[in-house]
């Protein structure tokens, strides 16, 4: 059963007269069809068992149909009122829609408001969000191995990165010779925005790449990830450029321990809980638990930041083919952060990683 089909089915299975789906990831999960609309309207509406459609902005409809989607396609122009023109193709196939499922997560008050202005006598509180994060955590063989070759892709950016760090060069300097150089290979997208940190400036775990110089003597945090077909890497490392003091191989080792453990415990069955508390049980102990600030690891598939969170109070059992991060971090303000970061896919027996750039300390000298 395809994608779209599981849905109708959940549609069917919950007595729903319609499904609005409003996400562009889910759209594309669930289509094939990847784009942003920006402030636009992208939709897809499913129905139990009537015929799906898509509704886009005009400009959209022509690559939409180049995608192979054989069910019908709606367009509207700039000026057009789009939610008149979704309740009409609506009603045309259900006369008086009750129960709608949307995504609460994503859609927002406006365009449920919008909604609920052409049909005020409907209900929108189902949300179909859960049933589609379930839908996308096992991941198909088609999307494990676009999942590969991305990994690929950021194992060859780690490997521009420590080509290019040098004392002297900005951040800004390498992560710009990072996407340069993955253009050249025809890799047009990447996954966020390449982070590189130098120095005390990566104990900001959500900070930007800046125009810091990197220096001698310190860590230089990378945190990148690619694009192929529609799936995500997403991998972090961390390296020193020449000799660094006896404080921070210390914080390197005990993260980097953290993340093998963690890495070597994944197998199913064992909880999303239990993997974060290996993890941070080694940081714990070694005096630096105040300095791991987040989750263990993420999901990922079409996005970085997919379900399960790999955290406290997660009691979901982990399963053959989900994928997620490990990515321990220690980050002590005005002295410096380490993240090492793998997305793995859970085996049988243990778990694969995508990406396989050495994660022993790398002393850059030149």
């Amino acid at each position: 059963m395809d994608k779209l089909a599981k849905l109708q089915t959940e549609v069917q299975k919950q007595q729903l007269d319609v499904a609005y789906i409003s996400d562009p990831e889910a759209i594309q999960y669930l289509t094939g069809f990847g784009s942003d609309p920006i402030e636009r309207v992208l939709a897809l509406v499913v129905f139990p068992d009537q015929e799906p459609f898509l509704f886009a902005p005009a400009l959209e409809v022509e690559d939409i149909q180049n995608t192979g989607w054989t069910h019908p396609v709606y367009g509207y122009l700039d000026h057009e009122q789009p939610f008149a023109m979704i309740a009409a193709h609506v009603k045309e196939r259900v006369d008086h829609p009750v129960k709608w499922g949307i995504q609460k997560n994503q859609l927002t008050v406006a365009r449920l408001q919008a909604l609920q202005s052409e049909f005020p006598t409907a209900q929108f509180t189902t949300d179909l969000t859960p049933v589609i994060e379930r839908m996308r955590l096992i991941k198909t063989p088609d999307e494990i191995e676009k999942l590969r070759v991305a990994g690929k892709e950021a194992d060859f950016a780690f490997q521009v990165a420590f080509d290019t760090i040098a004392p002297g060069k900005t951040e800004a300097d390498v992560a710009a010779e990072i996407e340069y150089q993955l253009k050249k290979r025809g890799v047009m997208e990447m996954s966020f925005a390449t982070l590189v940190q130098a120095g005390k400036h990566a104990s900001q775990p959500h900070g930007d790449t800046a125009m810091n110089k990197i220096q001698e003597h310190e860590l230089v945090l990378l945190d990148l990830g690619t694009v192929h077909e529609g799936y995500i890497s997403d991998a972090s490392r961390t390296v020193a450029v020449g000799t660094i003091s006896d404080q921070l191989q210390e914080i390197y080792s005990v993260c980097l321990q953290a993340q093998l453990a963690a890495q070597a415990a994944v197998r199913p069955g064992i909880t999303a809980a239990e993997l974060d508390r290996i993890a941070r049980d080694i940081i714990d102990e070694a005096g630096y638990g105040q300095y791991f600030i987040h989750r263990l690891g993420h999901g990922m598939g079409m996005s970085e930041h997919e379900f399960p969170s790999i955290m406290e109070g997660n009691d979901l059992k982990l399963a053959e083919n989900m994928c997620f991060s490990i990515e321990p971090g220690i980050y002590i303000p005005g002295v410096a952060g380490v993240r090492i970061e793998d997305c793995v896919r859970v085996t049988d027996d243990g778990c694969e990683p995508f990406t396989h750039t050495a994660k022993t300390l790398q002393n850059i000298l030149k």
